[in-house]
């Protein structure tokens, strides 16, 4: 059976096709939202137009490599999270096309959240199956998100963590847009981090499981007006997000020995956080860009899993 994932996140729009039998990711396309230059992101109002817009194409690219009339069943991102009161505008988009092409066809539909579409993309790429029935701890480290979170099996999360104030991936985007780039930024950070040789020590605010990233907007701006290259700075605001990351597990992994841990969400896509994580952690996974970053690929295999009972 092919099942047909979608998603609308307030960053980027997105389609897979995950089939069954194979256990393999046919096609995905996705296509980040469109921010105006020195903006540092969308109002919703802006979400909502742009994922309609770019839906029709997108599906117009997904059936040149998959056969959509094969489809048996779909899966969407319904809401953020899987809490009371988790609510964006930008997921009715996807909501109102999945449910229009699932009842024009007869096809089961399946709701879950961006954010357990997030844990199963990051544990289906890690390649290690029984991660969707024994717990572990996976971050999801984003623009609208900092969180560690016990994973008891996709269905069941538990935030352990988080920030109290800032996300990291604001922190990185911010940097990003006040050197000139784009938003998001992430991608044009870490290969600018990548440049710069000098060592850096991190800091970071972190308090038991919980941490605090206000502050690195700060330490950066502080940087530049002293003088340190852009290069520096990017490094230093990726290293302090790593170190933030480490410091985090450590206190979590004190209360739930011998976890793995899985880093998913588009900040940890960085090669530099993943370096430097991966060196202080012993049982840690960081999965390939396209399955970190916002994506439909965990909304397919999810649906997969609930429709036509699909296991790893």
């Amino acid at each position: 059976m092919l099942v047909l994932g979608i998603d609308t996140s307030n960053y980027a729009t997105s389609l897979a096709v995950f089939d069954t039998c194979s256990g393999e990711v046919v096609c995905d396309k996705k296509k980040f939202l469109p921010v105006r230059e020195g903006q540092l992101g969308l109002r919703q109002s802006d979400a909502v137009f742009h994922h309609t817009a770019a839906l029709p194409g997108l599906f117009q690219e997904l059936s040149r490599q998959a056969d959509l009339t094969e489809v048996g069943a779909v899966g969407v991102s319904a809401r953020p999270r899987p809490a009371d009161r988790s609510y964006m505008p930008c997921f009715l988009v996807g909501v109102n096309t999945a449910t229009a092409f699932a009842a024009s066809r007869g096809l089961p539909l399946v709701e879950t959240t961006h954010q357990q579409g997030h844990m199963a993309a990051a544990l289906y790429a890690a390649g290690r199956p029984e991660l969707f029935r024994e717990p572990c701890l996976v971050f999801h480290v984003s623009g609208g998100t900092t969180d560690l979170i016990l994973c008891e099996g996709v269905e069941k999360l538990t935030t352990v963590g988080t920030s109290s104030d800032l996300y990291a991936g604001q922190a990185v985007d911010r940097v990003g847009v006040r050197l000139g780039f784009g938003f998001p930024a992430g991608e044009m950070v870490s290969k600018l981090a990548a440049q710069c040789e000098e060592t850096i020590k991190p800091k970071a605010s972190v308090k038991g499981t919980q941490c605090s990233l206000s502050g690195l907007e700060n330490q950066c701006d502080k940087l530049l007006k002293e003088g340190k290259s852009p290069e520096y700075v990017c490094k230093y605001c990726l290293l302090c997000v790593a170190e933030t990351v480490v410091r985090m597990a450590k206190a979590a992994l004190g209360e739930h020995p011998g976890l793995p841990v899985v880093c998913a969400g588009g900040v940890m896509s960085s090669g530099i956080i993943a370096e430097y994580v991966s060196r202080r952690l012993p049982d840690v996974s960081f999965v390939p860009g396209k399955f970190s970053s916002d994506n439909a690929i965990g909304v397919s295999v999810l649906a997969a899993r609930e429709v036509a009972d699909w296991q790893m």
